[in-house]
Order: structure tokens, then sequence, then C-alpha cells
């Protein structure tokens, strides 16, 4: 992508998921994504009704008079965003691609964390850890995120959850808020997302087309697998075979949710042809 009109789609999507950060997003992810708890905040003068477990016997010694210790929550996070750039994110048939959504989900959460002085960091992954960029804080490493998310060209096409999972838990010591964006086409992940899961707090943002939920009836047709490159045609006119693909997808999603709920991830399922804010606003919500 050419660097000029690189920028300017950094700047387009800077305007749009800044704007519904400050407008709508901001106050549901403060409530939803706690900090790592209570942390000395100053001491003040005793009052009448304070808990006399908060006095500090060193300042009011010093002072001949009593004052306390004030706490208040510690918001700072960290938050982390895991993003497939698998081959399987080049694919949709709405007005954006799944992997168009990915990013714009990814600015969006990334913004809502700055805005709350919170560190946002990144692991880009297929079957490997494609490229990690640790946490920091500011609108210029927001931006950089954002042009990674547009211009990134990951090595591999395939997808292994395995990997970026295990990385997290690896690469992160202390607790974080992490978000996975990803299709999940990927399977046998469970193992790893309970053991990231029990150290992290995780929500998970599954993406999918409108096309992948129900084969059309359009005849014949040949498709390809983004990931392998394996081709095959499908007679989407017999009702057999749309049948057996409608019974693979919703045994597909309820899989999904089952693995979801065992590891008590939260979650949200958002479709390239649909608006990401509700999904999103009641994924905090539900917190």
């Amino acid at each position: 992508m050419e660097a000029i009109e690189l920028l300017k789609k950094v700047r387009k999507i800077e305007i749009k998921t800044r704007g519904l950060t400050s407008h709508i997003f901001a106050g549901e992810y403060h409530s939803a994504f706690k900090g790592r708890g209570i942390a000395f905040s100053e001491v003040r003068e005793y009052q009448y009704g304070d808990d006399i477990r908060s006095i500090d016997w060193n300042v009011t010694a010093r002072f001949n008079h009593p004052y306390v210790k004030v706490f208040e929550e510690e918001r700072e996070l960290t938050v982390m965003l895991l993003i497939d750039v698998s081959g399987s994110g080049n694919f949709g048939t709405k007005a954006s691609f799944k992997r168009d959504v990915m990013t714009e989900v990814a600015a969006v959460l990334s913004f809502s964390a700055i805005f709350n002085n919170d560190k946002i960091g990144v692991i880009f992954f297929t079957d490997k850890v494609e490229k990690f960029i640790p946490p920091k804080k500011g609108r210029k490493h927001i931006l950089r995120i954002i042009r990674e998310l547009l211009d990134f060209k990951a090595e591999s096409r395939k997808t292994n959850l395995d990997e970026p999972l295990r990385f997290l838990t690896n690469a992160i010591k202390k607790r974080c808020a992490a978000f996975i964006l990803s299709d999940f086409f990927a399977p046998g992940f469970e193992e790893a997302l309970r053991i990231a899961g029990n150290k992290h707090d995780i929500a998970a943002i599954k993406v999918y087309d409108p096309f992948e939920k129900s084969m059309p009836d359009i005849g014949l047709v040949k498709i390809s697998d983004s990931e392998t490159g394996a081709e095959k045609w499908i007679d989407t006119s017999s009702r057999s075979s749309r049948t057996a693909y409608q019974q693979w997808w919703d045994g597909h999603i309820v899989e999904i949710q089952n693995i979801f709920k065992r590891c008590r991830v939260d979650s949200a399922f958002i479709s390239t042809g649909e608006d990401y804010v509700k999904p999103l606003i009641k994924l905090f919500k539900s917190r």
C-alpha cells in the first residue's frame, strides 16, 4: 500500500473510531475493565467516621494529630489485542472483509484504553506469533497499531490459536485484559485458552461473514480455502449440501460458545454485515 494512501486510511479509521470511543465506548469500557486493585493515594487529617484501621500511625506521631491513609482504585491496566491475520480474514461478501472489521474494532478498543490511561499492546498471529508490539500509551502508539493493522503482511496464511495464547501467558507477567479478535476457525485451543484465562482477563470477539452462516442457492460454485489454497466445486442448488453445511455451521457456533463458557471467557459475535457497536456494548455491559 502506498504511503499516502495508507496515511489517508489511518486518518479515516482514527476519526471514526476515536469519535465512537469518546461518545459511546469510553464509559462502558471503564466500567467493564477494572484496575489491578486498590492503591495508596494520599494522607489526610482524620475526620469523624473514618475507619481507625486506616490511621497512619507514623504521620500521626510526627504531627501529634491523627492522619489516615486514603486509597483509590488503581485504574491503570495493560490491554493486549490478539489479532488473527491469517488468510481467512481476507473474506467478505458485504461492505467489509473480516480483517477490516477486526481493524476497526481493534482501533476502538485501543482508543478506549488510552482514554482510560491504560497501556495497549498487540500480538499478530497466524499459526505462529507473527509480530509482538509491546504495551505502551499514547496517540502515536495507537496510530502505529492502526498502520500495522492496515498494512501488515503475514508470513503464514494458516491459524493456530494455541501459539498466541501461550505467548500471552509467558510474555505478559502481570494480569492484563486481553481481547482475541478472530474467526476462530482453529481446532484444539481450549486448554491454552483455559490456562491464559486463569492468569488474564480475556474476552473473545468472533468476526464472521453472513455468507458463512448459510449456503445460498446459486448453482455450481468453485470455492477456495484461503488458508490452505485447496479448491473444490460445490453444487449449492443441492438441498442436502446446504443442509449439511448449515448443520456444520450450527455445530461450530455451539462448540465455540461452549469452549468460551467452560473457560469463563466473555464473548461477542460480530458480523461483517452489521454494525459492531451493539455487540461491543453488550459485551462490556455483560461483565
